[in-house]
């Protein structure tokens, strides 16, 4: 029997396609601050036709390549003493991120593949109502949060949130950052721009250990089958989140964000609900 992993399109098919949407969603994530994981995930389901667990894993060690550049490149806007001077911030919210990664990319590999599917499903639609609510209120801190909480409790507040986020960028291969820079900015205060830089130095270390787990399972093989998508989409990634950084500032972006969120519920209901209906 002919897997759905297998049935795929030409070589050259993948590296078209796996580049030219991948450079469209590096473009789009690179102009309004995104990372594009979110996307991709549905796109190598539904798209390249890799079963959840394998688009998973995909997705992750593409979020992992895009991330460490991502924080070679932000060093100019944020240099590393202001990173340093955060520190506990890091480690806060590391303290959860990491243990929920693990245990949440363990749980996703026993899963049979319509429950892994449902709960993409779910775990898309929640991201794209983040999104939606944050275009629509905005994102600011918690006022007075360090007054009314003991240093003891609002440090327990981001352990758990920490928890929270890995478990949900493990199961989805993704980097975490739409929760983790408004977990920052409402937790600490800190300005957007800071708080996108901390988020990548909690995404990485978080990611690499969901990445190291899913080594377990047989799907980890898809890295070395789909090779030649997965290398086409990670060029296309690095060089669209350029551009698309490039743009800001000369293309509108009002509304963008609230079209993606809609789009990002239209496609996991499509890809991980609908057609996977019996």
């Amino acid at each position: 029997m002919t897997s759905s992993a297998s049935r795929v399109s030409p070589p050259w098919g993948h590296v078209i396609s796996g580049f030219a949407t991948a450079f469209a969603i590096g473009s789009l994530g690179g102009l309004i601050g995104l990372g594009g994981a979110e996307f991709r995930l549905p796109l190598l389901v539904g798209l390249f036709g890799l079963v959840s667990l394998e688009a998973v894993i995909a997705n992750k060690a593409l979020s992992l390549l895009v991330v460490a550049v991502a924080i070679l490149s932000r060093l100019s806007a944020v240099p590393v003493g202001t990173l340093l001077a955060h520190w506990p911030i890091v480690v806060n919210l590391l303290a959860g991120s990491l243990l929920g990664a693990w245990w949440a990319a363990g749980w996703a590999m026993r899963l049979p593949r319509k429950a892994l599917d449902a709960v993409l499903f779910v775990l898309l639609l929640l991201l794209a109502c983040a999104m939606a609510a944050e275009q629509l209120f905005g994102l600011k801190a918690l006022p007075d949060l360090h007054v009314l909480m003991s240093p003891l409790a609002h440090a327990a507040l981001g352990v758990a949130a920490g928890l929270v986020i890995g478990m949900f960028a493990a199961v989805m291969g993704v980097a975490g950052g739409e929760l983790l820079i408004p977990t920052v900015v409402l937790l600490w205060g800190a300005d957007v721009k800071l708080a996108g830089s901390l988020s990548l130095l909690i995404s990485l270390p978080t990611m690499l250990v969901g990445f190291l787990r899913y080594r377990e399972s047989a799907a980890f093989a898809v890295l070395r089958r789909q090779r030649v998508l997965l290398l086409s989409m990670a060029a296309g990634s690095l060089l669209g989140a350029v551009v698309g950084g490039l743009l800001v500032g000369f293309v509108p972006t009002e509304g963008m964000g609230l079209l993606l969120a809609l789009i990002l519920m239209g496609s996991a209901w499509k890809v991980f609900l609908h057609r996977r209906a019996p």
